[in-house]
């Protein structure tokens, strides 16, 4: 099993689609990552030779920001944000959307399931 930054490959799956089980790469840089090592993106993960895992290994560990590292600068702006006070770093505090979707309707992935309304959060009597 291939492993680059910590984390493992699955065999089974194209090489393109298995080296977005990194955090920080997408589909266009797994593709760009191929094209520019000349790997064919329809060959199995199985299928690579030890010279290509190395490689790849090599490419992402030296050139991308991946994992730990892309982690740690998110948090870190996302606090720069926080302590300068401005807007988006204050919607980052209250928990709320930050780029601009509306908040009447639509936001349970940022605030959790939190129902509103009058009869959502009800709890269901026996009627006896």
């Amino acid at each position: 099993m291939l492993r680059i930054s910590g984390v493992n490959i699955p065999d089974d799956k194209r090489i393109e689609v298995s080296l977005t089980y990194i955090y920080g790469i997408g589909l266009s840089t797994a593709n760009d990552i191929l094209s520019e090592l000349k790997i064919d993106s329809g060959k199995k993960t199985k299928d690579l030779s030890e010279e290509e895992q190395n490689n790849i290994r090599t490419l992402v560990e030296k050139r991308i920001k991946v994992e730990g590292e892309l982690k740690h600068e998110v948090r870190d702006n996302v606090k720069r944000l926080k302590e300068i006070g401005c807007y988006r770093g204050s919607r980052h505090q209250k928990g709320l959307p930050v780029r601009g979707q509306r908040t009447k309707t639509n936001t349970r992935t940022v605030r959790g399931n939190v129902r509103k309304t009058m009869g959502s959060g009800r709890v269901k009597t026996e009627k006896t």
